[in-house]
């Protein structure tokens, strides 16, 4: 367990026995710390379900260090050594890298469930280090590196367990200890999935192949998957199989945001009413604010939360043209998202020079300048290690009322870029932020439109998901006004090093 004592709450102390009990069941016996041989032909689901605040992650995450404790391994999509078959394992996995990311930063060794499909293939001279780092066996060796570039390996990992990260560290690419990509062959044993609101039934349906023990964490307040029909999978499961977590927290007690989020599920409430709570929360807690106008100067390091995509790509726009952003270029300073990879098949093992280094779809990025190489970019990756890079970008920014997004510059294939400085609320699930600014009325408009979502109205789920992305600060936007801003765009508090490049042998590229 943790090093510092955890005191449960009655009802995750209940959700925590629940899912011990499930354990045991499946030959994992935490109480006694034993591990006994999958049992086999048995499937196992259970849910543990709570609004913000209510613990979810916590409890997870308490979860994860038992088993750890317990000699339980941690398959992540990075690496699977080849001495696990005879031992129990454990996969922490999330629908997209934001949410995984999120689960990384609290110390959990979370991955995505796609890459939890596909398992890369290891150089064996290098995949001796990848074994001494996961330790399971002796400090290698190695022609070509050095004792500092292997305690740089093991320093990485010992604080973000990523096998790819710490060779990366140590000054190796994806394309020199990654051969290949195959499919998973094998089943895994236990499975945690985090934001399991945002699965499908098919996805779903691919984890129970995969994992006879599954263990889901999720809010059923949030945005259910687009064509669920307001549905959520752990919905479908029998109600002796769902433990649900009520806010207790004292420490979440005197925080007016998650206050705001569980107000929301007051079924007489009206969006007046709740905004006039907001607006009562704004006069009595600076966390709090009741926003005439959009502030143009936090939209360079946190976007701006939007219902309607037409919001989105006005505000993008307004925000280029208070800062005199050429149509032809990007400014340095200017945000981005990460929308992808784009890479032939046969370039796989190339991704992860781009992942290793942050570049995941999802990921908050910030432009720093034009790359020395036609089509190169140099970024900086908001949260990561080793934020600054160089990398081949497609950079898609879209106008209003037209179809086609305009290019100010792109390589031929690498990584894909939307303008960030305003993200709909949807994409915004399984991120957080320390200010969010909400854009009211768009919510407004979803409240006149009387749309529902699984038997509550669109708005209040909008709504939720939007205020529950604030760390620190909610600004709620009532106005459709932008505020000038007080500054020129600017790079100078990022993190300055010199951005090494990221780049596809020249053959290959060509060939692809």
């Amino acid at each position: 367990m943790s090093e510092t004592a955890v005191t449960y709450s009655h009802d995750q102390a209940t959700a925590h026995d629940a899912v011990t009990a499930l354990l045991r069941d499946a030959g994992v016996d935490l109480d006694e710390s034993l591990l006994h041989p999958p049992k086999g032909g048995t499937e196992q689901v259970m849910a543990i379900t709570g609004k913000a605040g209510s613990g979810k992650t916590l409890l997870l995450a308490e979860l994860y260090r038992a088993l750890d404790a317990a000699g339980v391994e941690v398959v992540s999509g990075d690496y699977e050594s080849r001495k696990r078959r005879d031992k129990r394992s454990l996969a922490i996995l999330a629908p997209t890298n934001k949410a995984a990311s999120v689960l990384r930063l609290r110390g959990v060794p979370a991955t995505t469930i796609h890459r939890i499909l596909y398992t890369p293939v290891y150089d064996p001279e290098y995949e001796r280090i990848a074994e001494w780092l996961a330790g399971q066996g002796e400090r290698p060796e190695i022609a070509g590196l050095t004792e500092l570039a292997l305690d740089r390996a093991a320093a990485f990992y010992a604080s973000n367990k990523s096998i790819p990260g710490a060779l990366a560290a140590a000054g190796l690419r994806g394309s020199d200890f990654i051969t290949g990509w195959k499919r998973r062959e094998e089943p895994l044993d236990i499975g945690f999935v985090d934001e399991s609101s945002m699965l499908d039934d098919k996805q779903f349906a691919d984890l129970k192949e995969i994992f006879p023990t599954l263990l889901l964490f999720g809010d059923p307040a949030q945005l259910a998957p687009v064509n669920q029909s307001g549905t959520m999978v752990f919905d479908k499961l029998p109600k002796k199989r769902v433990i649900h977590l009520d806010r207790v927290f004292r420490q979440d007690a005197d925080n007016p945001i998650l206050d705001l989020a569980h107000a929301l599920g007051d079924p007489d409430l009206s969006f007046e009413t709740f905004e006039r709570m907001v607006e009562d929360a704004a006069r009595r807690d600076p966390r709090v604010v009741w926003g005439q106008r959009v502030e143009v100067d936090l939209m360079a390091r946190s976007p701006v939360l939007v219902w309607r995509n037409a919001t989105r790509i006005r505000l993008i726009n307004a925000f280029r043209s208070v800062h005199g952003a050429p149509e032809d270029a990007l400014l340095p300073g200017e945000p981005l998202i990460c929308d992808g990879l784009e890479l032939p098949l046969k370039h796989r093992k190339k991704r992860l020079d781009l992942e290793a280094r942050g570049l995941i779809k999802g990921a908050q990025v910030v432009y720093l300048g034009e790359g020395r190489k036609p089509g190169f970019s140099r970024l900086h990756v908001m949260g990561a290690e080793d934020p600054q890079v160089s990398a081949a970008s497609i950079v898609k920014i879209e106008k209003p009322e037209e179809e086609e997004p305009f290019i100010p510059f792109a390589a031929r294939m690498g990584a894909t870029f939307l303008h960030g400085a305003a993200v709909t609320i949807h994409k915004a699930q399984g991120s957080q932020w320390d200010t969010v600014q909400v854009f009211a009325p768009d919510l407004y408009a979803a409240a006149r439109m009387g749309r529902m979502e699984a038997g509550q109205p669109l708005w209040k789920r909008l709504a939720y998901v939007a205020i529950t992305r604030a760390q620190e600060r909610l600004v709620w936007v009532v106005r459709n006004r932008l505020a000038r801003p007080t500054e020129p765009l600017r790079v100078d508090d990022l993190k300055v090093q010199v951005a090494p490049t990221l780049t596809l042998e020249e053959d290959d590229a060509a060939a692809g």
